[in-house]
């Protein structure tokens, strides 16, 4: 959970708005979701435009920061090797979610409100006919022989959503695998936990970034460079061994303590990708009670309250999504 995104784009004042919700709905389930660990952006000093363009954009979204020297950043995080890096900005409100406690937390407040919840997949027959013309959608058939019909439908279905409709997302939203690694770290040394370690990236080269060890998890760490293709559905959730070559040659030179540390666990994460990294949040163009939305890109979760804000918003006031969110910003060749 952070606000710096770099310059000209939409998403730290997006995440200024979620930081609020987050806080609100946290007070009203009585339950923590996002742990304030604080954020630190490592800048090299050369290629730092990215960390360079986020400071006016912060300040402008008044979330809070502080911009820091390497000899101030040693000071304060002993445990971390700054080698190359120049200056960095820290985001001491922001930090890591838990996203399986945040669903079940949204699940379960809405069957509170009287909402019924059903796990169960939509069957992509005569979704999307290609003689539908345009008209609204009656109903939709679910795995179990069952069918919903209501007056709006709101499809997020994440790297699923262009099986769902192949002619109008189709290859807009591609799934890349990401490898994900936890590493043990030595017995009785908190240096590692959120304690004292606050989430990390690193821009030097590649775009590194990690989550410290709480409970019964490991240090984090994972690589942000987009992965190769992957079925969301069957791919095969095994980590590559040449990306934990990689990832344990980072851990020693950035985190010398942990070199060599014991790898406790790994997960395959996806993507689901747009070509311009952006969101899609629209109307399907010949359905008009239809909504998509999807086209996380690898940071989507965070924004998750301010975007169904905005959905909400979209849809009983009947409003137009902004320009920069519609499907009509890609090319019609697909």
């Amino acid at each position: 959970m952070r606000g710096t995104y770099g310059p000209d784009q939409p998403y730290t004042e997006m995440a200024s708005r979620a930081l609020k919700l987050w806080q609100k709905y946290e007070r009203r389930w009585r339950r923590q979701l996002l742990h304030r660990s604080g954020v630190l952006w490592m800048a090299s000093g050369k290629d730092d435009a990215f960390e360079s363009g986020s400071v006016r954009r912060l300040r402008a979204a008044k979330i809070k920061f502080q911009e820091l020297s390497s000899p101030q950043m040693k000071k304060r995080w002993p445990q971390i090797n700054f080698e190359g890096i120049q200056w960095g900005i820290f985001e001491p409100e922001c930090g890591y979610l838990d996203a399986r406690a945040s669903c079940q937390a949204v699940v379960e407040a809405f069957v509170r409100a009287g909402g019924r919840y059903r796990q169960l997949a939509v069957l992509p027959a005569g979704l999307e006919a290609d003689d539908a013309g345009n008209k609204p959608l009656q109903n939709i058939a679910l795995s179990d022989g069952s069918r919903i019909k209501v007056d709006r439908y709101v499809f997020a279905c994440g790297p699923w959503l262009g099986k769902l409709f192949p002619h109008t997302i189709g290859e807009l939203v591609q799934a890349t695998k990401q490898d994900v690694f936890f590493f043990g770290t030595p017995a009785g040394d908190d240096r590692f936990t959120d304690a004292n370690l606050p989430v990390w990236a690193d821009h030097r080269g590649r775009f590194r970034y990690g989550i410290p060890g709480r409970d019964l998890r490991g240090f984090k760490i994972a690589d942000d460079t987009r992965g190769p293709s992957f079925d969301p559905t069957d791919g095969e959730r095994v980590i590559t061994p040449e990306t934990l070559g990689d990832i344990r040659e980072y851990v020693g030179f950035r985190f010398p303590a942990l070199k060599d540390a014991p790898l406790v666990e790994t997960r395959v994460c996806q993507y689901e990708q747009t070509p311009d990294g952006h969101f899609i949040i629209d109307r399907h163009p010949s359905m008009e009670n239809v909504w998509l939305v999807g086209g996380g890109s690898g940071h989507g979760f965070k924004h998750g309250p301010a975007v169904g804000e905005m959905i909400a918003e979209l849809i009983l006031k009947g409003r137009q999504p902004e320009a920069m969110w519609q499907l009509g910003r890609f090319p019609k060749e697909r």
